[in-house]
């Protein structure tokens, strides 16, 4: 009996996966400029938000992290953020790719333009406000 409840707890798990994939996380250098002169923006402290939506995609969403060196000097300080950045789009995916039937594909930039460490708390639902502006953003564009 007790091996019982976590295969039940797996089995519950296994419906969503929580990953974050080597490739979705952008490093093509022309997608990377692209997105910079075609991609639109939006402000939602401690972020700065470019996207690009396009309806042919193959993956439903790719994402690059980015921590400026001017506001934060120290190398430790800068991967702190990032990995809070990155472990919050883990965990909250899929409130961007939610009801998203391969109808539209998202390249998405998140800058961090805060000027001090905020708890991941605070940076987590900063992240799903912007997750759902996005995918009504989404939404409205694959029409």
């Amino acid at each position: 009996m007790a091996g019982r409840p976590a295969i039940v707890l797996c089995i519950i798990l296994n419906e969503v996966r929580y990953t974050l994939k080597k490739q979705e996380i952008l490093r093509n250098k022309k997608k990377i400029k692209e997105l910079f002169t075609n991609g639109s923006s939006f402000f939602l402290y401690p972020y700065k938000f470019i996207y690009q939506i396009n309806t042919d995609g193959e993956k439903p969403v790719e994402v690059l992290f980015t921590v400026p060196v001017k506001r934060f000097g120290k190398a430790v300080d800068r991967n702190i953020i990032r990995r809070r950045i990155r472990e919050a789009f883990r965990l909250n995916k899929q409130l961007l790719i939610a009801d998203n039937q391969g109808n539209f594909s998202m390249i998405l930039s998140i800058i961090y333009i805060g000027k001090s460490k905020l708890s991941f708390l605070e940076m987590e639902d900063k992240l799903k406000e912007a997750f759902i502006r996005l995918h009504k953003m989404g939404n409205n564009k694959s029409i």
